[in-house]
This record gives structure tokens, C-alpha cells and sequence, in this order.
């Protein structure tokens, strides 16, 4: 279930924390942001929501990528709630396509593929579900540098990676499991203590490896916050701080997702906005320490 450069505080479902209208983004670049929002939301329900079986929703997603090819071709679809908007936002913004495929391909993943045999595959499913919206977000900001795409997927990557610490009951109540299966052997914990719930024996070393993990892939891309200006920095540095909030949060319960799954307050939100809005006074723009 791809994670698309929000800040990670509540269900990965239906991208509740995409920043859709949000009042920090130019207003003549909310309706792009609508139309990349609704393409990846109702794609990802293709995936993942209903009754539809494997093979229908592999179909209906191979249908949107038909789509995306003929908007690719310049045949621009009429009175479509999906692709007219998202055909009009590519063509004002010279959008690239890539990453639009790209999260097909995560979402077709997900009805595919319900484990991981180590980092490298999380990651390698990281760049196809989370960081393609990072890379969009840039290209409407008119950001192209290699090391702004870089740091922006390491951000995108990190957060992917906080999601899912977050909701591990979550997701294998879905049949998934994104935690590693070599790190799962290396620190003897079976997935029946998903299904129990129980944190005994090594969960806790196995979680806290996970967040320090997660944590120092999104230190490396937080100096992108400080490098983007005006709405767009406020906004990123937001997302940074509100992912580094959650770290904080799952490592002072020790991982313990399961009867302390963190969310972030409106205390929390004060706290950030404030930090947001005044980066030089803090390290709101650079993450943070997990332990701090």
C-alpha cells in the first residue's frame, strides 16, 4: 500500500495525509495536485479495496495503464473524473510519465506480492510506491536536480518505511507482511507474534533496528527541506518533522505497535508548524534522533 510524501500519522489507506488543497501549496497547483491524488487513490482501491478478485484487479489496473498510454500518445480523454483532470495537469506541468507507472506497477505488487526477502526488495518496492509523488511534487515545482531527486527519494523512501513500523497489525490482517523476512530470522521473531500481538523476546531489538533504519534514510534527505523555498520548504519540512515525530514515538514504546501505534496531536502539529515556519531556530528542517 504505497505511501504517497505525506506525513505518516494515521492509516496508509486512501492517502489521508497527501497534501490535497492543502493551504501551504500554491493555489495554481492544487488542481494538478487533485488530479495526481485521485489517480493514485483510485488506483491503489483498485488494488486493495472491495471484493474484487486477483485476476480483476490486475485488469482494471492494466486499464489505467492503457490509459496513461494514450494520454502518453496525446489523446486526451473526454469527461473522465480520473484522467481528464490527470491528462490536463501532465500537459500544463510537462509532467513525466514515469513515475505514473511506476505506482501502477507498486499497485499491481500489492496484489502480487505479499512478503519481502530483504531490505533490497522493500526498497526496490519503496522507489515504485513511494517515491514517484515525491518526484512529481518536484517537477511542479519546477525541481529537477539530481540531488533534489535523490534526497526527495530518500524522504519518500523513509516515510514508506515509517508507514509501514506503523501499521504491521494492519497490514497482515491484509495477508502482508512488509518487515523484512531475513530481519524477522535474524532476530527470531515469528509472524504468529504478529497474529498474537506479542512483543516478547527480540520484537523490541527488531523494531528499534527497523526504526534506526528508517530514521537515517530520512536524516539524509531532510536537508531538501532547507533547500526549497517559500511554500513548498514550509511543507516538506512539515512532512520531515511529522515523520521524525512518529520515529520518536514508535522508539520510546520500543516498537510496541500494537497497544501504542503512534499518531501525531494537535500538540505535535503546534509544535511542528511553529519549528516549520522558523527553520533556522531548530534542526525542524534536518529529522531528528529517535532517541532524542
Amino acid at each position: 500500500m504505497p505511501l504517497h510524501w505525506r506525513i505518516p500519522t494515521m492509516s496508509i489507506n486512501h492517502y489521508e495525509n497527501f497534501p490535497v488543497g492543502s493551504w501551504a501549496l500554491p493555489r495554481r497547483l492544487r488542481p494538478a495536485v487533485h488530479a495526481i491524488y485521485r489517480f493514485a487513490r483510485t488506483a491503489d482501491d483498485l488494488a486493495d479495496e472491495g471484493e474484487a478478485t486477483p485476476a480483476e484487479r490486475l485488469a482494471a489496473l492494466a486499464a489505467y495503464r492503457q490509459a496513461l498510454a494514450r494520454i502518453e500518445a496525446g489523446d486526451t480523454p473526454a469527461d473522465d473524473p480520473v484522467f481528464t483532470p490527470l491528462a490536463a495537469a501532465i500537459a500544463a506541468h510537462t509532467l513525466p510519465m514515469a513515475p505514473f507507472y511506476d505506482l501502477l506497477s507498486a499497485f499491481e505488487q500489492d496484489v502480487t506480492t505479499t512478503r519481502y526477502a530483504d531490505f533490497g526488495e522493500v526498497v526496490a518496492y519503496c522507489r515504485r510506491s513511494a517515491n514517484p509523488v515525491g518526484r512529481l511534487m518536484l517537477a511542479l515545482f519546477g525541481e529537477h536536480d539530481a540531488q533534489s531527486l535523490a534526497m526527495s527519494d530518500g524522504i519518500c523512501t523513509a516515510l514508506q518505511l515509517i508507514n509501514f513500523l506503523q501499521d504491521v497489525e494492519q497490514d497482515w490482517a491484509r495477508g502482508r507482511v512488509y518487515l523484512p523476512q531475513a530481519d524477522l530470522a535474524r532476530f527470531k521473531v515469528s509472524e504468529q507474534q504478529i497474529a498474537q500481538r506479542d512483543t516478547s523476546g527480540l520484537w523490541s531489538a527488531l523494531m528499534l533496528f527497523e526504526i534506526e533504519r528508517a530514521r537515517k534514510m530520512l536524516a539524509a534527505g531532510a536537508p531538501l527541506g532547507m533547500r526549497l523555498k517559500g511554500r513548498f520548504g514550509f511543507e516538506l519540512r512539515l512532512i520531515i518533522m511529522g515523520g521524525d515525530t512518529i520515529l520518536r514515538k514508535l522508539h520510546a514504546s520500543g516498537g510496541d505497535i500494537f497497544t501504542q501505534r503512534p499518531v501525531l496531536t494537535k500538540r505535535d502539529w503546534l509544535h511542528m508548524v511553529y519549528r516549520a515556519l522558523r527553520p533556522k531556530a531548530g534542526k525542524a528542517s534536518q529529522g531528528g534522533t529517535c532517541g532524542g
